[in-house]
């Protein structure tokens, strides 16, 4: 039998909206699916500034996250002009990386999408050097917002 066991990691969540432009559908009139990962990184960016650890946060720290995973599954379609609610879901995790969930709603309440992105950190200063320890920083983020 199995159980509802409660999370390991705990998570912060933030919600953004988007409205569907018209050169983000496909012939069918629906939204291409490659376009799915930017409204991940729309969600990602609104977070990042609602919570203080934006791409430019991490830049003034000497710092850039690239993607090394990307995961999309696919529900609903979305149309021209629908307004799509993001849910950007950070997963805190012991490891030198940023975990984010993602659910993308339509107008309707009707989940759309649901994905994950995974970032690490590399020297945005030097030359790119992969890190595998939490940065200073990261961890005083990760204190200020509760997660430690």
């Amino acid at each position: 039998m199995k159980r509802n066991m409660p999370s390991k990691h705990k998570e912060i969540e933030h919600i953004s909206e988007v409205r569907v432009r018209f050169v983000e559908t496909d012939p069918l009139g629906i939204v291409w699916h490659g376009n799915y990962i930017q409204y991940f990184e729309d969600g990602r960016e609104s977070f990042g500034r609602e919570h203080g650890i934006s791409y430019l946060n991490q830049k003034e720290h000497g710092f850039a996250t690239p993607i090394i995973k990307s995961s999309t599954d696919h529900k609903r379609p979305l149309r021209y002009g629908d307004v799509a609610t993001i849910k950007t879901i950070y997963v805190d995790s012991p490891a030198a990386k940023m975990i984010f969930r993602y659910e993308i709603y339509n107008q309707n309440k009707a989940l759309v999408c649901t994905g994950e992105t995974v970032q690490v950190f590399v020297d945005d200063i030097g030359n790119g050097e992969l890190w595998l320890n939490i940065p200073e920083f990261f961890m005083d983020w990760k204190k200020q917002v509760g997660l430690l």
